[in-house]
């Protein structure tokens, strides 16, 4: 063989070689698109970016994620779960109570006044957390990590200080345990999913919303009402959870990684929705909105016609009936 051969066969098996290496490494990759119904504002959103940046760097790029906020891929905040389950995508942020209609127990931290405290919320979650992750297994998912709304609230066009100012009011809720709950206080509540929120507030289709600080600053309320009172009322969480399929496709290592990533992010963005709320009530003063805390009066009688919801859920919701129960046993 001559000099000239070898070499040439030498190149050529060189950048075989390469080329070879370049196809493990494209087939080594996942690339995940995330459905976030939120806007690129919105805290979660931005948790959902930091947390795709971080898996990046966890998997040394071998896990990249790119994050449509806003509902850009047509999936509503109650089809979330479904969505995943399905495989439409692979990964998404999914606001835990709208997924009630199908798993009735994900609706359990929303019952009024029954975790109004970020630190009963996370008592709460020592009981229900395990029941969450069977549901989600059961729709073909994993969660990866959950995190909590700031409390709330109540939008209005004037302060709340009786629950006779609650009579006839329109107002949107975001599951069927806000709607039971308002129409016990008198008012008229209509289920919507964010999306058509402020449509509804421009049209008048609507006359208030019950929300957090941080959606009452994402929908600039204080273009169409002029009151935020703390009511507090109900917890909500969302979690961002994977397709099982995609989520065994990985590598044991990349799972490992993304696993560990996902517990210790958890805990950083439970504090951001704290720090977020705080923020979020200063923005709205600061663009007119007049913030009020229910007086103790108001706040009981809200709490009196809460407490039956409960035993009501644990009725329809056999499985709730002892976590309740535990939880309630040790918050009194």
């Amino acid at each position: 063989m001559s000099r000239m051969t070898k070499l040439f066969r030498t190149a050529v098996f060189g950048a075989l070689a390469v080329l070879a290496m370049g196809m493990v490494a494209a087939q080594a990759e996942t690339k995940w698109d995330m459905s976030v119904v939120w806007p690129d504002g919105n805290f979660h959103t931005k948790n959902a970016r930091a947390f795709a940046e971080m898996v990046n760097k966890v998997t040394k790029g071998g896990v990249k994620i790119t994050v449509h906020s806003g509902g850009s891929l047509g999936i509503k905040g109650p089809e979330g779960m479904v969505a995943v389950r399905d495989g439409l995508v692979p990964i998404a942020d999914v606001l835990l109570n709208q997924q009630s209609g199908e798993a009735p127990i994900m609706g359990i931290e929303s019952l009024p006044f029954l975790a109004p405290t970020s630190q009963k919320l996370a008592l709460l979650h020592k009981f229900v957390r395990p029941v969450f992750e069977r549901v989600a297994a059961e729709y073909n998912q994993k969660i990866l990590y959950m995190v909590p709304w700031p409390g709330q609230a109540v939008y209005s066009k004037k302060k709340i200080n009786t629950i006779d100012d609650l009579a006839g009011f329109k107002l949107r809720v975001v599951d069927a345990n806000g709607h039971n709950f308002f129409t016990k206080l008198g008012a008229a509540p209509l289920q919507l999913p964010w999306g058509e929120v402020v449509p509804s507030l421009a049209a008048g289709t609507i006359e208030g919303v019950t929300t957090s600080s941080s959606s009452g600053v994402d929908g600039k309320f204080w273009e169409f009402l002029g009151h935020m009172s703390r009511f507090n009322w109900q917890a909500s969480s969302n979690m961002v959870s994977v397709n099982l399929d995609a989520w065994n496709a990985l590598s044991p290592e990349h799972r490992a990684a993304i696993e560990a990533l996902g517990k210790k992010v958890e805990a950083e963005f439970w504090l951001s929705s704290r720090r977020e709320d705080g923020a979020k009530l200063k923005t709205l003063a600061e663009n007119g909105m007049e913030v009020s805390t229910p007086s103790a009066e108001l706040r009981a009688a809200l709490m009196e016609r809460a407490r039956p919801l409960w035993d009501e859920f644990a009725k329809r919701v056999p499985e709730a009936q002892q976590i309740i129960a535990d939880y309630a046993e040790v918050i009194e």
